[in-house]
């Protein structure tokens, strides 16, 4: 999608669950969301996952620079408010994860957790840059790209490195100006004492640019903060290193949105992100003693020990409930579980092969009956 910012119209990409728990990941200098490929697959079975191209890259809008950290960091707020999100986890490689620093430190309410990969509180000052600017306003990115792969990836000959020698390639100049510009004005005072919330910096271990002393140094900035370094990793380790950094990802959100330890308490919790909050309220209110020890069973036995396990996500259960409430012919669950797709990500389009499949295991009446159902409701949700 396309959001007009200001002065910048911006990519946007957002999968995932409509109502899961959301993630913002912004890129580094010279790529663009697409960097985030393996990462963002992965996470969009539990999450909503939004990826932005920051000004001048990928497919966003070059305004004329310079740019600040300020700007870039507010550019991944207003995208948070177009789509209607209040808080969000924070990360980003390189730039991008100065960005999502910068993005907890203006906003700190609207940070609930951050995830600094390959990034530093300052980048060298003017001088470090002064160069490799200079080299961009005369050949453009070509002056850059043989000396910027090799920092960015240990095995150039990897598909993968050549696709971010690509990235580098058809990065707009500008783009490329503005952005490094905002890094030269980089001191990291303007973080010092201002980021408190739960974080995980990662790093590649073999990082010439922003190296692991870099990430100890933020990692020290933050109280309670974690550090994971990325064995055989350079600076952009998202593919290089993809299953390493996938995991990394990947612990840290799951250690930031860890359900409670008590059971009902967990319970309530995936109860709500898979029916929505407005349905549990309402069944809530509306508890008698004559159903609440039934509602406490579902609570622990289904939603605290079923639904909190983590072989199958949100998802495949929502598949599997759908084809097994459909089956048996339970039509108001299957009513009920076919309005949760939106908090599960199931789409009606996995829906129709669900009930396929049910017809041809379970009989074609079995099947006809919760298509109309799905139909009807599908329509009731989208009006």
């Amino acid at each position: 999608m396309f959001i007009q910012l200001g002065d910048a119209c911006m990519h946007v990409a957002v999968e995932g669950p409509e109502r899961a728990p959301p993630v913002l990941l912004m890129h580094s200098l010279g790529t663009n969301l697409h960097m985030w490929d393996p990462q963002a697959a992965a996470l969009a079975k539990r999450f909503r996952v939004i990826r932005m191209d920051m000004r001048g890259h990928g497919l966003s809008e070059a305004p004329p620079g310079p740019y600040t950290m300020e700007r870039l960091a507010r550019d991944g707020l207003a995208v948070l408010d177009a789509l209607g999100i209040q808080q969000a986890h924070l990360g980003g490689v390189s730039i991008g994860g100065h960005i999502a620093m910068r993005m907890a430190a203006l906003a700190p309410q609207r940070a609930l957790s951050l995830l600094p990969c390959d990034t530093a509180l300052s980048f060298g000052g003017p001088a470090g840059w002064q160069e490799r600017m200079e080299a961009v306003k005369a050949g453009g990115m070509a002056a850059i790209a043989d000396a910027t792969i090799p920092r960015w990836a240990l095995d150039g000959s990897l598909a993968s490195s050549r696709a971010l020698k690509r990235m580098l390639l058809t990065t707009d100049p500008a783009g490329w100006l503005g952005c490094a510009a905002a890094l030269q004005g980089v001191t990291g005072d303007e973080l010092t004492g201002k980021l408190s919330c739960p974080t995980t910096v990662i790093v590649g271990d073999r990082d010439p640019s922003t190296t692991p002393d870099a990430a100890r140094a933020i990692q020290a900035a933050i109280p309670g903060s974690k550090l994971v370094i990325i064995p055989e990793a350079a600076h952009i380790p998202n593919f290089e290193q993809e299953a390493a950094m996938t995991r990394a990802v990947l612990g840290h959100m799951e250690a930031v949105t860890a359900l409670p330890a008590a059971t009902a308490e967990a319970g309530m919790l995936v109860r709500k992100r898979i029916l929505g909050e407005a349905h549990v309220a309402r069944s809530e209110a509306d508890l008698t003693a004559l159903d609440a020890p039934f509602r406490e069973y579902i609570l622990e036995g289904v939603w605290g020990r079923v639904w909190t396990r983590p072989g199958l996500s949100y998802r495949d259960r929502s598949l599997l409930c759908l084809a097994m409430l459909a089956a048996l012919g339970h039509h108001e669950e299957f009513r009920l579980h076919v309005r949760a797709t939106r908090n599960t990500g199931v789409t009606p389009e996995e829906i129709a092969e669900v009930l396929l499949a049910v017809s041809a295991y379970a009989g074609i009446p079995a099947g006809n009956s919760a298509l109309r159902i799905a139909k009807d409701t599908l329509r009731e949700m989208d009006g």
